[in-house]
């Protein structure tokens, strides 16, 4: 407990808001001079290296967003990734939105992106880690001594300095057999935006939810006439968005599927977190429920083509 802070709180609001900036600038410094610039150094030179080996714990999302830089980084180096399932939430690492969980990935979840990532040709080798050696450890994003309300994809940009141009095309799959042109839900009770819904989309015949049933429930009672979907794995549900009308979804794995594809997408934002935004292509992010009623007939209207 800072006593001066405690003091100038209640007699000068100028000096106490100069100690509390000061304060958390030296604990960030503490942070990055305590061995985290040492790791930032070494990814950096790691990321030159003719084969890398990344490794990620999860969550999903963040598995995903990993993938332009890997991508990039194979234009000229071997990538290899290695998921680690079971990992138990650190206490001192950034848990900024499932704070529920214990850990990061389950087995089960694994298994389930799998299939997906070891579509992406541009990655060497995907499998479970299994004490590979790893050249760059990504959950280390989570440890970086900075403010965390940016792009989530971008966070891996600051952890190994290699940036990429966000609009093009990262992630890859073929079109769905015979799930096509649907309007694809994928939207997590987590991250619900209070200033709009989705009732006006029971006058669409077309939408299809994917995900938890107990999300497409509560959705269904918009929605009456929404159906649903219980994918295989990650791999078919990338597919079916693949083959969509278009995608709506909120700050969830479903979202960040439909922004590596780069198909038409809409994000239904939430306030209080910002972190997810479309880059490039026919993607909007909304926050008000005019704009969200404006899009959906605009993409409806619209020839589907990405497919």
């Amino acid at each position: 407990m800072n006593i001066k802070k405690i003091f100038y709180k209640f007699t000068d609001k100028l000096k106490y808001k100069k100690l509390k900036n000061k304060l958390a600038a030296d604990k960030k410094l503490k942070i990055l001079k305590s061995g985290f610039e040492e790791k930032i150094n070494q990814i950096s030179d790691a990321v030159e290296k003719q084969e890398i080996s990344f490794l990620h714990s999860g969550h999903l999302g963040d598995v995903i967003n990993a993938l332009p830089i890997i991508k990039e980084l194979s234009k000229n180096s071997k990538c290899n990734l290695y998921l680690q399932s079971e990992k138990q939430l650190e206490k001192d690492a950034l848990n900024y939105k499932h704070k529920g969980d214990k850990i990061y990935m389950t087995d089960k979840m694994v298994e389930m992106v799998l299939p997906l990532l070891q579509q992406q040709d541009y990655i060497n080798e995907v499998k479970k880690f299994e004490n590979q050696k790893i050249n760059v450890d990504l959950d280390l994003f989570r440890k970086i001594p900075m403010n965390f309300n940016l792009d989530e994809v971008r966070w891996y940009f600051h952890l190994t300095g290699v940036h990429v141009n966000l609009s093009e095309q990262y992630l890859f799959a073929k079109p769905h057999d015979s799930i096509k042109n649907k309007i694809v839900i994928m939207r997590s009770t987590r991250r619900k935006n209070a200033f709009i819904n989705y009732k006006f989309l029971r006058d669409y015949n077309n939408t299809l939810f994917l995900g938890l049933k107990n999300e497409y429930e509560d959705l269904k009672l918009d929605i009456p006439n929404l159906e649903f979907y219980d994918c295989k794995n990650f791999l078919e549900a990338t597919e079916i968005i693949k083959s969509s009308k278009f995608f709506i979804g909120n700050s969830s794995f479903g979202f960040t599927l439909a922004e590596g594809l780069k198909i038409p997408r809409i994000m239904e934002s939430y306030p209080d977190f910002p972190v997810i935004y479309p880059n490039g292509g026919l993607g909007y992010d909304v926050y008000f429920q005019k704009h969200f009623e404006k899009i959906c007939k605009k993409l409806n209207e619209k020839d589907s083509n990405h497919s």
